[in-house]
């Protein structure tokens, strides 16, 4: 069987594999308390869920425009300018199911042999993946503790080369949590101006799960980079929506006409009802969301202050999405050691930092979507497990 090379050079999300192993574990009858898997335990808003039951019993049962209805198009356009006081033309936007497919397209559009495409690492494993998968060189651009986990916009711009077609930048950050300040991207935005041919695809799916006050600045404020920016977003996250496979992108110019075009070749359209869901989540009251936001505030401020008081663990805060990467140098344990020991002698499911690139080694990424409850409970187990396992006194391990 001759398979297309790309095919053994394709990757995975590592979170749903140890979703299974923690499934197949407390289905043995062992306790598992789930901090890997990134998605909020919050429910779909029951206007949300109601908006999707009238669509279907009103009998919008049929294909729907390749690039997502129409109303929910403008809805999108109407809503980024509620929250980045932006312009949009609906005819940017092209809804798909779920925050991976804009990737796929963005990458497929930009990725191959000989080409350059720079990503964050520690990052989502999807961008690394896709782009080894097209036969471009990914270049990793290390996103560091000392740092708070956002990128340098001088370290980013001098791995720009002549070949490089694509930039991708997240931020609020999957895994890290981290938050790229505002001057760093307004520093990458003065510097691409020497780039003109570069695009950039701005992961801000979690553009609205940020703390202490601080504001998301999209790159599509920039006007400088509107014609060259794929901004992607959606609503698996901020409305607790993880498995209706929504999301969308606002696309420059005719790569609009492009996505839309893989876009009938790839799933034809995106679920009819689950768009009339996202319609009301963007236009119905967002008194559900706060209440998410707020309860991840809590949980994070409780998880970074308990991780820091483990023996061999230290982490830095978190100011967005709902993960926090402590850093566990100080136990002597690789991220898959650890990963694997909490999972089946305490467990607690947790993500190895390696899961997300080679710059993840020495720590694990902790998904504070769970109860307090939970997340306190987690704490003492890996306490215990830490200390049985001749992990010492606290000792502070280096920033990287």
């Amino acid at each position: 069987m001759l398979l297309q090379q790309g095919m053994s050079r394709l990757g995975t999300e590592s979170a749903f594999e140890v979703l299974a192993r923690a499934n197949a574990l407390a289905a043995q009858g062992k306790s598992i308390i789930n901090l890997g898997i990134g998605q909020p335990d919050f429910k779909t808003p029951a206007h949300i869920v109601e908006a999707a039951c009238k669509a279907l019993r009103d009998g919008h049962h049929g294909y729907t425009p390749a690039n997502g209805l129409p109303q929910l198009r403008e809805a999108v356009a109407a809503d980024l300018n509620r929250r980045h006081g932006v312009a949009v033309d609906p005819a940017q936007v092209v809804v798909v199911p779920g925050g991976k497919v804009t990737m796929f397209f963005a990458i497929l559009m930009f990725g191959e042999p000989g080409a350059e495409i720079i990503y964050p690492n520690p990052g989502f494993p999807i961008y690394e993946s896709a782009i080894n998968f097209t036969g471009a060189k990914a270049v990793p651009l290390p996103l560091l503790e000392k740092n708070g986990f956002g990128f340098s916009a001088e370290d980013l711009l001098s791995r720009i080369t002549p070949r490089t077609r694509l930039i991708i930048i997240n931020s609020p950050a999957n895994p890290t949590g981290g938050v790229t300040a505002d001057a760093e991207m307004k520093k990458l935005v003065a510097g691409l101006e020497k780039h003109p041919d570069i695009v950039v695809m701005s992961d801000e799916i979690y553009s609205e799960i940020l703390y202490e006050g601080r504001k998301h600045l999209s790159l599509l404020t920039f006007e400088s980079m509107r014609d060259r920016t794929i901004m992607l977003d959606g609503w698996s996250k901020t409305y607790a929506m993880t498995g209706w496979r929504m999301g969308y992108a606002v696309w420059p110019g005719k790569l609009a006409e492009l996505a839309t075009r893989l876009a009938i070749n790839c799933h034809s359209c995106v679920n009819a009802a689950a768009q009339f869901a996202g319609l009301a989540a963007l236009t119905g009251p967002k008194d559900d969301v706060a209440t998410m936001c707020k309860a991840f505030d809590e949980r994070r401020r409780f998880v970074v202050d308990a991780l820091n008081k483990l023996p061999g663990v230290s982490c830095v805060d978190a100011l967005g999405a709902f993960y926090v990467f402590p850093n566990i140098q100080g136990t002597g344990m690789s991220a898959k050691q650890m990963e694997a020991g909490l999972l089946s002698d305490a467990g607690v499911a947790t993500i190895a930092g390696t899961s997300f690139g080679a710059h993840g080694e020495g720590y694990i990424r902790i998904s504070y979507a769970n109860s307090l409850e939970n997340i306190a409970e987690s704490m003492k187990r890996m306490e215990k497990w830490l200390v049985e396992k001749g992990v010492g006194a606290k000792q502070k391990a280096p920033v990287a």
